[in-house]
């Protein structure tokens, strides 16, 4: 799997940048919580439309290489002219550029994944391909500890990631490769439909012989599991987009210390990737995906614990919470990614992508405006609420 070098890296990138990009606002250019907001939320509902145009546009040409080139590119620039922009909405501009094109490599790279490996392996080498970037992530987080502690300059650490986006596509233009057949994908769709059209015939036919048919045929309903998707990428956005600020303004916490705790989150979702993988071959990912909802809902209304009684304790229960979010956050993944690869049809890669992109953009402004305004404690709420619904969802689609 030499071809995830660029990934790893790019995800380095990304993961020093989910923390320091809104301590860099709040704290450098002096910005609010809602400005965080509105640029997280205008990066997310730019990418949306893009994740269907990079996804169709990778689909029929059949190039999925150089759209992965492209993004590496793309954002090794932007960045480079992020690191140069101290005027707020100019920096909403390039961020809103910057999600454009990283959403140029997502769909692509989900193709590769489905076609380089049989139906039997999507689980797991989605799982060790998360894994892998995930360590990327980690490290980044562990990067951006490192330098914040030396007090290194908010233009450098952007320069930083521009760098890293540069050696990513040094590394994918040398390993990354297009599969030279495409098909896993269209067989997988046509072993669907044969399936269903078997259990019907099963069904009419016991039905015929006057024997007793408990068995109800029915087909995966492609838009509730779609809603689902939304409200849980909604309330996930809705939850991390302010968590940087909580921990610094709300509990005191150091900018270095606020990496730290998010290194704990990104080691849960590593460990659960991980997990997933080595249990591939006997998870039921629609069981997998209803189990995990209700946890992250759960978890959620624990952290309200920390706005009414701060103490040692409860900051300790904060960062054991964040490792179980990201443990469920990694089964969770899994199963979607493969379940999204069964159920959207070829030519709409992009549409599991841009579900999430869209969910994260509503979540990103609404996240930060209650947090703003109502508190913390009435955010954390909200969040488990929609993960409750998002869990309602995923239990209705299948059924």
């Amino acid at each position: 799997m030499r071809w995830l070098v660029g990934f790893i890296l790019h995800e380095m990138a990304f993961g020093l940048l989910s923390v320091f990009v809104p301590l860099y606002v709040t704290g450098v250019l002096g910005g609010s919580l809602i400005e965080v907001g509105l640029m997280a939320a205008a990066a997310n509902f730019a990418a949306v439309p893009f994740s269907f145009f990079w996804g169709y546009l990778s689909d029929k040409t059949r190039r999925y290489r150089f759209f992965i080139l492209l993004s590496f590119l793309g954002m090794a620039v932007l960045l480079l002219l992020f690191s140069l922009t101290r005027v707020i909405w100019l920096l909403i501009v390039v961020y809103v550029l910057v999600a454009i094109f990283h959403m140029a490599h997502e769909a692509p790279k989900n193709v590769l994944i489905s076609e380089y490996y049989s139906r039997a392996e999507w689980e797991k080498s989605f799982a060790s391909y998360e894994a892998l970037t995930e360590v990327g992530w980690l490290l980044g987080l562990v990067l951006g500890f490192v330098l914040s502690l030396y007090g290194l300059g908010g233009g450098f650490i952007i320069i930083f990631c521009s760098s890293l986006n540069l050696l990513a596509l040094v590394f994918s233009f040398f390993t990354v490769k297009d599969p030279v057949f495409v098909f896993e994908r269209r067989l997988v769709s046509i072993e669907k439909a044969l399936d269903f059209a078997h259990r019907g015939f099963s069904i009419a036919s016991r039905a015929f012989d006057g024997l007793q048919v408990n068995e109800n045929l029915r087909q995966e309903s492609v838009s509730v599991f779609c809603g689902g998707l939304l409200v849980f990428s909604m309330a996930t956005s809705m939850l991390f987009t302010p968590l940087p600020v909580f921990f610094s303004n709300s509990l005191g916490v150091t900018s270095s210390l606020v990496f730290g705790l998010f290194v704990f989150n990104t080691f849960g979702a590593l460990m659960g990737y991980l997990m997933a993988g080595k249990k591939a071959e006997v998870l039921n990912g629609q069981s997998v995906v209803r189990k995990v909802v209700l946890l992250r809902s759960f978890l959620a209304w624990s952290l309200i614990a920390t706005t009414v009684w701060f103490s040692v304790f409860t900051l300790a229960w904060a960062v054991v919470a964040l490792m179980l979010i990201g443990v469920a956050y990694g089964f969770f993944l899994i199963s979607t990614l493969s379940l999204s690869m069964e159920l959207i049809p070829e030519g709409k890669a992009g549409a599991y992508n841009a579900i999430i992109g869209l969910g994260g953009a509503v979540g990103c402004f609404l996240g930060t405006f209650l947090a703003e305004n109502y508190g913390f404690p009435t955010l954390f709420l909200v969040v488990g609420v929609e993960f409750i619904l998002s869990y309602i969802a995923f239990k209705a689609y299948s059924q």
